[in-house]
């Protein structure tokens, strides 16, 4: 009965240093958490500082603005938009850095290697599509690129990570399509992608992998 048990442990250690071997296992569910709050708080900014008040933007929108109040609009979404992803971006890093020493991992190992690359690419197609986009005034546009090319960066991180990462990125591309479809509800259907998605998934994570 001991050598059977003895057996048991010994093969969940080997699948253990397997799966660690050939997964980034260091994402934080609390970054997800994080990640969603300040997004809700951007969107919330732009809201009140930019939009009117308005989550729901109707086509003539943008169509009414004099060129000062566009200048201003693009300039204060613009600045927004990267406070949120910087902030974002340096509160995830944070957390599963923490993690990773909390565990006695390394942070920095060819599969995380993998993982940023597979994550830059359509990140990196993506923010140079958004910025055409936004030079060009397609604004029903944007919303849509960023939530399907941030889900496919999703989609292809999920290979290196935790599938949960995967099924995320499926839904943000769903969401995006739903946003080029309905362009007026882009904005809520941003809220929705890269706020509640991401507090739910960090609350699935948290409690799956870090209780």
């Amino acid at each position: 009965m001991d050598s059977q048990s003895e057996y048991i442990e010994d093969l969940r250690i080997i699948k253990k240093v397997m799966e660690e071997s050939s997964r980034f296992l260091s994402l934080s569910g609390l970054a997800g958490i994080f990640a969603g709050l300040i997004a809700l708080a951007g969107a919330a900014i732009s809201v009140f500082l930019f939009l009117d008040g308005k989550l729901i933007l109707a086509d003539g929108f943008f169509n009414d603005k004099t060129v000062h109040e566009m200048s201003r609009l693009k300039i204060g979404l613009s600045a927004v938009a990267l406070i949120v992803l910087i902030l974002a971006i340096g509160i995830s890093f944070w957390l599963s850095y923490r993690k990773s020493v909390q565990k006695g991992q390394k942070m920095w190992t060819p599969v995380s290697k993998r993982l940023l690359i597979n994550m830059v690419v359509p990140l990196l197609t993506g923010g140079i599509l958004i910025m055409i986009l936004y030079s060009h005034h397609n604004w029903q546009l944007v919303i849509p690129s960023m939530l399907i090319f941030y889900g496919l960066a999703l989609v292809n991180a999920g290979k290196f990570t935790y599938n949960d990462v995967f099924y995320l990125g499926m839904i943000e591309i769903l969401t995006g399509l739903m946003a080029a479809a309905f362009p007026a509800f882009g904005l809520l259907l941003w809220c929705f992608g890269f706020g509640v998605l991401h507090i739910t998934y960090g609350l699935i994570m948290y409690r799956k992998y870090e209780r």
